[in-house]
């Protein structure tokens, strides 16, 4: 049985290929760059293949990569729902939701943190869009797509619309048109595409996306790779809202396309705990006003 590779550098590799830049990831984990670039080689040596293909501009994800990001997301989510879940303090409420939302949620409970410090919130992240309150011990739970079952808030629905840096867009290669979009790098969030052609058809354009393309494993990479320029990004309206206030993306089109799923914000059949009504609420008027 081959031995383990490190659980210190997979952690590494996590933070490396959210952030695809070694020296990016290397200021969130306190290290030398040269120091995040070695146990990168050291995993991939271990491993016999590469994770990371080096660019002029920065890093992207090989096939072997993107295959490895799901499984480590997946172990360190458990390891931290394990951290924050076992010997929680009494009254913490216990909060999970996707990847995806937390560009919108995390503000807003750091928000909520300042006005009620005394209703704490844990927060849990994971790749899943979904929660099962039989096996699962949360007092709540942002969930993505339709409707669930028992009780549950709904925060927005999901509307897809094309995003890009502001230098991007004042550029030398145009994007006023539709079929402008033939000229740039188009990013996807997930590596099925859906979400381009989603709104193409709804754009009514014939663009092929079959030019050049980047996939990534989550809306928040995809998004932060369009932040820098690399290229145009599918994203939810609501989610980025902040990012467009803020001039860190803009929309180079009007159109907005709804997909028939949504956020929601779920919690299970039973006494709700203390303060989290409260919480819900507050949530709920947030999402009204974005």
């Amino acid at each position: 049985m081959k031995r383990l590779p490190p659980l210190a550098a997979l952690h590494t590799f996590l933070v490396t290929a959210q952030c695809c830049n070694f020296t990016r990831a290397a200021q969130q984990l306190h290290l030398t760059q040269g120091a995040v670039s070695r146990q990168i080689a050291g995993l991939e040596e271990h491993l016999g293949y590469p994770l990371f293909i080096r660019q002029a501009r920065g890093l992207s994800l090989t096939r072997e990569g993107q295959e490895w990001l799901p499984r480590v997301q997946q172990v360190f989510s458990l390891i931290e729902d394990g951290v924050q879940q076992i010997g929680a303090p009494r009254g913490t409420l216990q909060l999970k939701a996707p990847t995806c939302v937390m560009r919108w949620l995390l503000p807003r409970l750091m928000e909520w943190q300042a006005l009620r410090p005394d209703v704490p919130v844990e927060l849990t992240t994971t790749i899943q869009h979904g929660v099962d309150f039989r096996r699962e011990g949360f007092d709540a739970a942002v969930v993505y797509g339709a409707e669930p079952e028992g009780e549950a808030l709904k925060l927005f629905d999901e509307q897809l619309t094309p995003v890009c840096s502001p230098h991007l867009l004042a550029g030398t290669t145009p994007l006023r048109e539709v079929a402008d979009l033939a000229g740039h790098m188009l990013l996807h969030p997930t590596r099925d595409e859906r979400d381009w052609q989603t709104w193409l058809e709804a754009a009514g354009s014939g663009l092929e996306i079959q030019g050049r393309r980047q996939h990534f494993e989550t809306l928040d990479m995809a998004i932060a790779m369009a932040s820098q320029g690399t290229g145009v990004a599918i994203g939810d309206w609501a989610l980025i809202g902040d990012d467009l206030v803020g001039g860190r993306l803009v929309m180079p089109f009007d159109l907005k396309v709804p997909t028939g799923k949504g956020y929601y914000l779920a919690m299970p059949g039973k006494v709700a705990a203390p303060g989290l009504l409260e919480l819900v609420a507050w949530l709920g008027e947030q999402a009204r006003r974005r």
